[in-house]
């Protein structure tokens, strides 16, 4: 079926419009109108999130997990046409989308089966000991708690899995947090889809309807007044590190501070160490080429730099990377302004000295072609911009003297998504002395792949030390991600009958 958004706003389950609007930039197909948003609603979605907290704070887990199973079951009833209009905003070919749902849909129904397995809680039980001296210790218990409506802002790189109905929203709902999400315009069609399949799931399961709203648009005053709101009490994104930065800043310019979940940027380094780099440099070279143009190179663990010991196998690596990209062709980028920044980026890094251009080719508009650069590993040392994240198809070889110029690259990088090694088995000496300042690196420490391609799972970490996240703690993926949006409270003497159902006796 065709989906025609008819461009409103979700606020506490009634769809509204707004006096101003704006038009979608689709990639392809018809151009739709939508409302902009503005304070007023930001400030009616907070209302009714806290109003809708009372309920659905408290709510049974199974209840929660029965919501979640629910907005699934709605996203894939309108599966093709989420992907008609995805493909259509955004420019991801169709096989991107399909994919990316089934994400949005798995880590819903998995956070399900994590709230009921019910370890998440961590509850713990300290009993009374009266005959204790000299003094007796009371009866304490402890549990983890939703905290309150979450503000989450969709990114423009996942229209699904990290926008309306992404991991923040699925995590956010499922610790019993109301959520606003601050819908991205690179896709405000698709945002619209999916609020309306959450908004049939609230009603399906009888819940209070400010448990989701979904502002669209809008100026920079209302992603500022969503995040000061007083009523918020966290809040999700993931975006560039300038725009996360300053409404990081203003979270704690609050006169109550709340934590801001962000999720920035990285250049997700690779170091391909020697007996690997011998054995297999050109094969090497070539999964470099498909991770780094995959989706026109607009994943946040895009491996943007290959750092390697200069020599014969260096060159045999670098040749092939060019091989390999000079035959990936011009491919069509999110939004123009997502071009138009990449394009910035390649001839910032591009004019930098010490640095060679290696591949270079020619794009314009909404598309993106591959871009190849090297330099040593003295310039690299010598200035920090060229680690700075250019979102796209663009690589980086830096080539170094030794070993331990390779430690010194490794030591000098700030906080990444990733970093992985590329290793055999004659270099685990090498690996283990890069292995302490890769953990105080990197979230995720790969080794003999490529990160882009993140598993949803227990054990996953997305996030890492800043400028990668803001809170080196926590994770947006993964069913550790629902810690965000919970605090552990403390109940010393509290009778049964008034406990929390998960800790009574």
């Amino acid at each position: 079926m065709t989906f025609q958004p008819h461009g409103k706003h979700l606020i506490a389950g009634q769809w509204l419009g707004s006096d101003v609007t704006f038009n979608s930039a689709p990639a392809t197909g018809p151009v739709h109108a939508f409302s902009h948003g503005t304070v007023d609603l930001v400030d009616q979605a907070a209302q009714a999130a806290e109003e809708a907290f009372w309920s659905f704070g408290y709510s049974t887990r199974a209840e929660r997990a029965a919501f979640l199973h629910a907005i699934a079951d709605e996203i894939e009833a309108r599966a093709d046409a989420i992907t008609e209009i995805g493909s259509q905003e955004t420019g991801l070919p169709v096989a991107r989308l399909q994919g990316e749902r089934g994400r949005t849909t798995g880590q819903l129904r998995l956070f399900a089966s994590h709230i009921l397995a019910g370890d998440y809680l961590d509850r713990r039980h300290d009993k009374a000991l009266p005959d204790r001296a000299p003094l007796p210790r009371p009866d304490i218990r402890m549990i983890q708690r939703p905290i309150g409506p979450v503000a989450v802002f969709g990114a423009s790189n996942f229209p699904l899995a990290f926008s309306t109905a992404g991991g923040d929203t699925a995590s956010a709902l499922a610790a019993g947090c109301p959520v606003v999400v601050k819908g991205h315009d690179a896709h405000p069609g698709t945002g619209e889809i999916i609020a309306e399949a959450i908004h049939a799931a609230i009603k399906s399961c009888d819940l209070h309807p400010g448990v989701f709203s979904l502002v669209q648009g809008g100026t920079r005053d209302v992603g500022q007044a969503l995040v000061q709101h007083p009523l918020i009490r966290a809040v999700g994104f993931t975006g560039s590190l300038g725009g996360g930065r300053a409404l990081f800043d203003l979270c704690a310019q609050r006169p109550e501070p709340i934590p801001f979940f962000g999720e920035l940027g990285s250049v997700n380094p690779m170091f391909l160490l020697p007996d690997a780099l011998a054995a297999r440099a050109v094969d090497l070279a070539k999964g470099w080429a498909g991770s780094l143009t995959m989706g026109a190179g607009q994943f946040c663990t895009n491996p943007g730099i290959s750092v390697v010991i200069d020599g014969p196998d260096a060159q045999a690596f670098t040749d092939a990377a060019i091989e390999a990209l000079g035959a990936v062709g011009a491919q069509v980028m999110l939004t123009e302004g997502i071009a138009n920044a990449f394009r910035a980026g390649r001839d910032r890094i591009g004019a930098a000295t010490g640095v060679q251009s290696v591949l270079t080719s020619t794009c314009d508009l909404r598309n993106a072609t591959p871009y190849l650069f090297a330099t040593t590993g003295k310039e690299w040392l010598e200035n920090a911009a060229l680690g700075e994240e250019v979102f796209g198809p663009m690589g980086m070889i830096v080539r170094v003297t030794d070993l331990d110029e390779m430690l010194a690259v490794a030591k000098s990088l700030e906080g990444q998504l990733t970093c992985t090694l590329h290793m055999d088995a004659g270099d685990a000496d090498v690996a283990k002395r890069l292995m302490p300042v890769l953990e105080r690196k990197a979230g995720r420490i790969l080794a003999n792949g490529f990160p882009t391609g993140v598993e949803v799972c227990d054990a996953m970490v997305h996030g890492g030390p800043y400028p990668a996240s803001t809170n080196f703690g926590a994770t947006s993926v993964g069913t550790m991600a629902i810690r965000r949006f919970l605090r552990p409270v403390c109940y010393q003497n509290i009778a049964n009958d008034i406990l929390p159902d998960e800790l009574a006796d």
